[in-house]
């Protein structure tokens, strides 16, 4: 491995991180989009920068980002509270107008002035990994490190402020404040992804983790470990197999890894898995039929023929009566004898049990 892979392999993972921590924020009060409506406002903050100070440094470029990515945020804020405009319109509203204004100054900037066609400012509409370099990755981890601190200090206001913002401003809080801190670490994390992950792709990479970790737990603090590892992991896999392969673009392997990841959690995720829903499900309806097969024979202790019992499980709504005859069987509640069922002791136990 070259040095400059282990740069961006170490720039990626701990983008993945931050982004995968501070997009619970935005998924836990179903503002998703938001990072998406960020990341394209960032865009003619971009031109600007390079227009004001002359300068594609990437700090200044970024520094530019922000502020019309934090003026997007206040943008949807301004219209939600002062009309009736929804939040997804309002969102739908900054993410158009400001890609509009942004393409529109890249477009300026690279045929009326002069070195504005070596800027590179197209790059940031995909992203460019391989670009990266060490001041970029020490920028990355400054903005991780305020991030990780606001979020330690403010940790239990903004896990109210994420379940139960009425309650909150209840007790006298200022929601408007955590809001907008909430909402400013998101833009941070997001203006800091563009050169990496580019505006187009930057807001999955705070989705897709945050997404995929809700399926494995209900606690917050455990929500954004989860959500941070699957963000690193992600991102680091996305940049090491960009790396290996020529003409791999890193942006797009990253978020189709996270994707991946979120399709594994919505699968077989303990609780909220659709396969171990689904099999949970089976194994209780099963359990529940055998049941009832135990207390069907307590009222024929001479046995009941296999088509009496089908029909009569049938009849009381079991939808699997030979199965769960099968289940009553293999936990040795009942027996076949001569074609006709009869309880065990164990069934008969069993059969007294109540639910």
């Amino acid at each position: 491995m070259t040095y400059n892979t282990l740069i961006v392999l170490i720039g990626a993972a701990l983008l993945g991180a931050l982004c995968g921590g501070v997009g619970t924020l935005t998924v836990l009060r179903r503002r998703a989009l938001l990072g998406d409506a960020i990341a394209h406002a960032a865009l003619p903050g971009i031109g600007l920068g390079f227009l004001i100070f002359k300068s594609k440094s990437l700090p200044v470029l970024l520094l530019g980002a922000l502020a019309t990515g934090l003026l997007g945020v206040w943008v949807i804020a301004m219209v939600r509270r002062h009309s009736r405009t929804k939040e997804d319109a309002a969102l739908g509203l900054v993410l158009s107008v400001f890609f509009g204004a942004g393409i529109a100054l890249s477009r300026h900037i690279q045929n009326a002035v002069p070195d504005g066609s070596q800027a590179g400012l197209d790059t940031y509409l995909l992203g460019k990994a391989a670009g990266i370099v060490r001041q970029d990755v020490m920028l990355v981890a400054l903005v991780s490190i305020v991030c990780l601190a606001v979020l330690v200090v403010l940790f239990k206001e903004l896990r109210l402020l994420s379940f139960d913002p009425d309650y909150a401003r209840s007790l006298g809080w200022n929601t408007v404040v955590l809001d907008f801190a909430a909402m400013a670490m998101v833009a941070s994390a997001v203006v800091v992804g563009l050169p990496m992950v580019g505006i187009v792709l930057v807001a999955a990479l705070t989705i897709l983790p945050a997404v995929a970790a809700r399926f494995w737990t209900e606690s917050l603090s455990k929500l954004m470990l989860i959500a941070a590892g699957v963000g690193a992991a992600s991102a680091a896999s996305g940049a090491l197999l960009s790396a290996s392969f020529d003409k791999m673009p890193t942006g797009p392997v990253m978020i189709l890894i996270a994707g991946g990841c979120f399709v594994v959690s919505a699968l077989v995720a303990p609780n909220r898995g659709l396969i171990t829903y689904t099999l949970r499900e089976r194994r209780g309806r099963l359990s529940h039929g055998a049941r009832l097969t135990a207390r069907l024979l307590m009222e024929s202790p001479d046995g009941v023929p296999i088509m009496v019992a089908t029909k009569t499980l049938q009849s009381y709504g079991v939808r699997d009566p030979r199965q769960s005859l099968l289940e009553a069987s293999r936990r040795g509640w009942v027996e076949l004898s001569r074609d006709a069922y009869k309880l065990t002791p164990e069934g008969m136990e069993a059969a007294n049990v109540v639910d």
